[in-house]
């Protein structure tokens, strides 16, 4: 696990569409991921338009993801949440389910989907991931979809899509 954050990515020019789904389940947090990944955006792709979803928990973030996509497909999507562990079992199951769906609907959609629902021990740790400054999940988050925006928009322009496969998942 990285301790600071990745270097920025060169700044996306085009006008973009990012979606950001996002949990209310430990808001403080949650809170603080998205708005420093809605920063961090308006910084590295000042065009983009943000949509933003907010669902009950992490576990509601794939089904969201998934609707996003087959209405109206963004250039990337962003999701973020946060799970304290408990002492039972319940959270890792959830962030694996999460985890999980969020790389099917990927590899379906062959979209970047940045997965940033995190699952942390306490507080400091969530505090550390969400809102201090060395280690920001949503910053990383927004650095992430501006790199894989600007690979999918270079992949594009030097490999143009084979006209007889359909990029949705009945294609």
């Amino acid at each position: 696990m990285s301790s600071a954050l990745p270097p920025k990515p060169r700044i996306i020019g085009p006008k973009v569409r990012i979606c950001i789904v996002a949990s209310k389940y430990n808001e403080q947090y949650t809170d603080a991921m998205v708005e420093n990944a809605i920063q961090e955006i308006n910084e590295l792709v000042p065009q983009a338009r943000i949509d933003l979803i907010r669902v009950p928990g992490a576990f509601e973030i794939p089904v969201a993801v998934a609707s996003v996509m087959e209405r109206d497909t963004p250039a990337c999507i962003i999701a973020l949440g946060l799970i304290i562990r408990g002492t039972t079992l319940h959270g890792d199951l959830v962030v694996r389910a999460v985890t999980d769906a969020l790389m099917q609907i990927a590899l379906d959609w062959k979209r970047p989907v940045i997965h940033e629902v995190l699952i942390v021990d306490d507080d400091k740790q969530a505090y550390a991931r969400c809102i201090g400054a060395n280690l920001n999940r949503g910053k990383e988050a927004a650095r992430a979809a501006a790199t894989m925006i600007d690979i999918f928009q270079e992949l594009d322009r030097s490999m143009p899509r084979n006209s007889t496969r359909s990029n949705s998942r009945n294609g």
